[in-house]
């Protein structure tokens, strides 16, 4: 087929599409865009709450130079990572980002599974770009997947975790047609962050899921795991505030977008405790995310990965070191003269539990209460997983990380802000508003070189948890040798209750 030298044209099995070069073909540095890539029809009329459906075959070539429509969409402004609302019923895309198209290049692949609380989030954030995967010789894919309660939601005559789904649509089809873009099916890593991060925590857990993907890579990995009467409950609650009846016909009716305005309402508690809504958090979990519905999630991630379930795929995971602490950090003032150990109490932490973790977490301790909340949540929520994941696998290819540099600009290791760094896109728009305008190269240098090392030889550089168990890989400044904490995660472990807790 001819080559126009800014189009390259790839063959696909529903049929040709047209993408884009960035730089000269061949050049150091060059890759093709692919975008917007439907891997299942859109979603709406009859298949709106239906499992994903396979496209329909196009004749001639088929642009993709732009990113496609996004499940995604209001623009909620200013956001840790920049979040494009793009409009449009094909919201089942992927994006391919590759410096080898149409060729027999057999390079790894990676593909990225956006955050944002299942929720929310992009695949067309300009931080997912794949151009520095590519100039080190790896194939990149970002995935699109149905949000909220449309994606997740307990819908009675609808299939399941339809947003699970388009997870495992999107690899199937990077399965069947990455070969077209110079990837290799055999060589599937996958990543994500925040709700990302936890699809791939819970695709490694899924038995459904093992063979398409061969590693995993989880950054501040929300897992969701939701309990299927809460799941129920939350479907009833919201039928109510629709005025509709709890089933598909009955959530048919109903706009998207009054569904997507009520989805919040239905899983904020009805209280007057300012308190309330970080206490569901840290009891219950997210309220929208993959469910455990007996068929594709037959029991909690973590219970799975204990019972040998991805074992034999390598993982990496952690997480940064302040995820929510930008958010208690706000009320340092009112909780000034507030003692941790009372304002601990007021999230339920038993007494005993609250010395032990106190006791461990005594620098915290000494930035103030509001500090201390912050970062008692991002354990709970983020940081007691890692030890809970890595000792769930015992002996399976493990690395743990810390990401511990601290934004200049927001004055904390939190939420979001290693991802620049592992894509190494410290230029793209939105980053010097988390890392300021001079964030450390070397940073990017390890922590982006540590993703390729796994995606591209199945070793990110570091020793595993099983061979020493505890060992943390420290992320954080200019150093430029692997700094590794023999037991970085000491301070969760008043947390993690142990083996008997994940059944």
């Amino acid at each position: 087929m001819a080559q126009h030298p800014e189009h390259p044209v790839v063959s696909t099995a529903p049929g040709d599409v047209r993408g884009l070069w960035r730089g000269e073909p061949g050049a150091p540095g060059a890759s093709a865009a692919f975008l917007g890539i439907p891997f299942a029809q859109p979603p709406v009329g009859d298949l709106r709450f239906a499992a994903p459906v396979p496209p329909e075959p196009w004749e001639g070539v088929r642009d993709a130079l732009a990113y496609g429509a996004t499940a995604h969409r209001i623009d909620p402004g200013d956001t840790l990572i920049p979040e494009p609302a793009i409009p449009g019923d094909s919201t089942l895309n992927v994006n391919v980002f590759t410096p080898a198209p149409g060729g027999d290049a057999r390079l790894p692949v990676m593909v990225y599974i956006h955050g944002g609380g299942y929720v929310a989030g992009s695949p067309a954030s300009p931080w997912y770009d794949g151009r520095s995967f590519n100039r080190d010789g790896v194939v990149t894919v970002t995935l699109s997947y149905r949000l909220g309660f449309d994606g997740f939601g307990h819908i009675p005559g609808a299939p399941s975790n339809r947003g699970v789904r388009d997870w495992l649509a999107a690899l199937e089809w990077v399965r069947d047609n990455i070969a077209a873009f110079g990837g290799d099916p055999a060589r599937v890593t996958i990543a994500g962050q925040s709700a990302g991060g936890g699809a791939v925590l819970t695709l490694l857990g899924m038995p459904a899921a093992q063979h398409l993907f061969h590693s995993a890579w989880a950054m501040s990995a929300a897992l969701a795991d939701v309990a299927p009467e809460r799941a129920r409950t939350l479907s009833a609650k919201l039928a109510h505030l629709a005025g509709v009846t709890p089933n598909r016909d009955g959530f048919a009716s109903v706009p998207e977008k009054t569904l997507h305005d009520l989805q919040h309402d239905a899983a904020t508690p009805d209280s007057r405790d300012p308190l309330a809504a970080v206490h569901v958090i840290l009891d219950d979990g997210l309220s929208w995310g993959p469910m455990i519905d007996g068929e594709l999630l037959t029991q909690p991630t973590v219970a799975s990965l204990a019972a040998g379930v991805g074992s034999d795929k390598p993982l990496v995971l952690g997480t940064t070191d302040d995820e929510f602490t930008m958010v208690t950090d706000s009320a340092r003032g009112k909780l000034r003269l507030v003692p941790a150990s009372f304002a601990l109490g007021k999230l339920k932490l038993p007494r005993g539990a609250r010395r032990a973790y106190l006791a461990a977490n005594v620098a915290q301790r000494r930035k103030g209460t509001a500090a201390v909340l912050g970062r008692y949540v991002t354990d709970v929520v983020f940081r007691s997983d890692v030890v809970r994941v890595a000792e769930a696998r015992g002996d399976a290819r493990t690395w743990v990380y810390r990401f511990t540099w601290v934004s200049p600009t927001r004055g904390w290791a939190l939420h979001c802000l290693d991802v620049p760094f592992w894509f190494d896109c410290l230029d793209a728009e939105g980053v010097t508003a988390l890392a300021g305008d001079a964030p450390p190269r070397r940073l990017a240098d390890a922590v982006h070189g540590a993703a390729v090392g796994l995606v591209r030889d199945g070793d990110p550089g570091w020793p595993t948890w099983a061979e020493q168990p505890g060992a943390t890989r420290m992320f954080g400044g200019e150093a430029s040798r692997p700094d590794v904490d023999p037991d970085g995660y000491r301070s969760v472990r008043s947390l993690v209750a142990g083996p008997t807790a994940w059944a």
